[in-house]
């Protein structure tokens, strides 16, 4: 192997990842351009999963009132699982299971099951993303 040869892989890596990015970038603003968002039906998606899709934040919740993480995934995976394989409704499992509801307030853990609780950042994520944060703001001020 010659002295150049990892000079020569440079040669071909950097303009082909750089050509690859712009492919990939085109492509995603184009999916975006083109998307179609229906709001009724993404509701109506998240119902049709009886609650799991919150099981995540449900797992965080039992973690914050001490349960050590490894518990906290086996209570809530039993639940999910038989959610899942049963056709049963995952939120409703959960508040009766004593082993949950004696760790976790019945409160939190029906907060765990609101959409506009894992939606409250959501202008802040926006905002970081596509630069309308507080370093645009303060911009704005000087201007």
């Amino acid at each position: 192997m010659s002295a150049t040869s990892p000079i020569l892989a440079e040669r071909v890596i950097i303009p082909d990842s750089t050509t690859l990015v712009d492919y990939l970038l085109n492509k995603t603003a184009n999916l975006i351009d083109t998307m179609f968002v229906y709001p009724a039906r993404m509701k109506a998606n998240l119902e049709s999963t009886g609650g799991l899709v919150f099981s995540g934040q449900l797992l965080l919740d039992l973690v914050e009132h001490g349960v050590s993480r490894e518990d906290a995934y086996r209570l809530v995976q039993s639940q999910a699982m038989r959610a899942w394989k049963e056709g049963l409704n995952f939120r409703d499992l959960v508040l009766n299971d004593k082993e949950i509801t004696s760790r976790v307030p019945k409160r939190q853990i029906e907060g765990a099951f609101d959409v506009k609780r894992q939606l409250r950042n959501i202008d802040k994520i926006f905002a970081r993303v596509f630069g309308k944060g507080e370093k645009s703001k303060r911009q704005a001020k000087k201007g």
